[in-house]
């Protein structure tokens, strides 16, 4: 036997990784840390999110402090936070294609063209909730 067919018998006889499924306080602590991670990584690497974000900040700052309803102001926030959902997506969709496999393929450019409407419909969303709420 070769060491390559040694090393295959290895590969196939280990046995699988048991993933642990956590319950309780447990479970919701490494869901914080893991959604931490996420916004993190989105806030340093992302350009497309750290503008969002840029706009995020100060037009959330404006809805609270403008003359209008709570509920107004909630649609205002709900509307940015969209945004930023939309562009969570965006990203989880082109990180998945790009893990794939980098060269061209016709279904992957379809993939992130897709994504990226969604962001696209998700800020005209939020610019029509902000026109209707602001405009008397």
């Amino acid at each position: 036997m070769t060491s390559s067919s040694s090393a295959n018998k290895a590969q196939t006889t280990e046995s699988p990784k048991i993933v642990v499924k956590r319950q309780g306080l447990m479970r919701l602590l490494y869901t914080c840390k893991h959604t931490f991670n996420g916004l993190t990584w989105m806030c340093r690497n992302e350009a497309a999110f750290q503008q969002e974000l840029m706009l995020f900040v100060p037009l959330t700052v404006f809805a609270c402090v403008a003359n209008i309803t709570v509920v107004q102001t909630a649609m205002l926030v709900l509307a940015l936070l969209f945004v930023l959902f939309a562009e969570l997506v965006n990203t989880a969709i082109e990180v998945v294609v790009d893990r794939i496999g980098l060269e061209f393929h016709t279904l992957s450019g379809l993939a992130k063209d897709i994504s990226s409407a969604f962001v696209f419909v998700s800020m005209l969303m939020a610019a029509i909730v902000w026109w209707a709420v602001l405009w008397p």
